[in-house]
């Protein structure tokens, strides 16, 4: 469901497919991609991010939120919380998406580990769902997980063993899920707190108004959330210093679309503001 991050002046040159892997859930989702108006197998989730960066930003034509970079085989836990923003005003009568997740790799590299959920605008009313992907296979939808707007979640993904797992919990509802596979050819490289705006096979699709979402214990109250473990060691988003990108995202004639807040002071928290619809 989602683009991997890539520059702008190559974003629309085909992705990489890599191998198939395999994968076993803890929850029976179905194949479909939640919002039905695109196949499951023609929406992506790599990060369309361009490594434009300059003093700790990047810009992105899909991607907006935090980003830590690392060498690779570093990354093994990322967590995060978020409140499920509300569709603004109408929705248009063409349909709009806006995904918001936490996961490990894409900003440099061509797998994405990821799990969020969705506020989207479809045959004009707004739709709200969970999902999960392990990039390059498509997105799942979580049938179990209902979502609805003001609910706070709470998601991880985790690599141990050789597998990576993703969970998600509606911690409003109590509704939790999690799913495992093997990724060949994930470099545990990067980990992501992202608004993002989903792809299909005919490019970037329109970013549905969101408003704005917040991610972290200021607007959650979880502990412990919007973390990372890199090298063995556990920190907040902005402990990791220079590895930390901000990424804002654009059109390709560099509009803003969505913008990241700066993180809180104890570098756990930060909100992203819808801006225009693009793509």
């Amino acid at each position: 469901m989602r683009l991997r991050l890539s520059s702008l002046a190559l974003w629309a040159c085909a992705l990489i497919i890599l191998s198939s892997f395999a994968v076993s859930a803890a929850a029976t989702a179905p194949s479909a991609n939640p919002a039905s108006a695109v196949s499951s197998s023609a929406v992506s989730s790599v990060p369309l991010v361009s490594p434009h960066l300059w003093a700790g930003s990047s810009s992105s034509l899909n991607w907006a939120g935090y980003a830590v970079t690392a060498s690779a085989g570093a990354v093994s836990d990322v967590r995060g919380s978020w409140v499920v923003p509300a569709i603004q005003g109408t929705c248009p009568s063409t349909n709009q998406y806006s995904s918001f997740w936490v996961g490990i790799d894409g900003f440099n590299s061509n797998t994405v580990e990821q799990t969020g959920t969705d506020s989207d605008c479809r045959s004009g009313a707004p739709a709200y769902y969970a999902w999960y992907e392990f990039y390059p296979h498509p997105s799942k939808l979580i049938s179990g997980v209902s979502v609805h707007p003001g609910d706070v979640m709470s998601a991880e993904v985790l690599y141990s063993g050789g597998r990576f797992t993703v969970s998600i919990q509606d911690l409003t509802t109590g509704a939790s899920f999690s799913a495992s596979a093997k990724v060949r050819g994930a470099q545990r490289s990067s980990a992501e707190w992202i608004a993002e705006a989903p792809s299909s096979s005919g490019g970037i699709l329109p970013l549905a108004d969101f408003g704005t979402v917040s991610f972290g214990a200021d607007t959650t109250g979880v502990a412990s959330t919007c973390t990372a473990t890199i090298g063995g060691v556990t920190g907040a988003i902005g402990s990791f210093g220079s590895s930390v990108q901000s990424i804002s995202m654009v059109t390709s004639s560099a509009a803003l679309k969505a913008q990241p807040s700066a993180l809180s002071t104890d570098g756990t928290s930060f909100s992203v503001t819808w801006m225009s619809a693009g793509p």
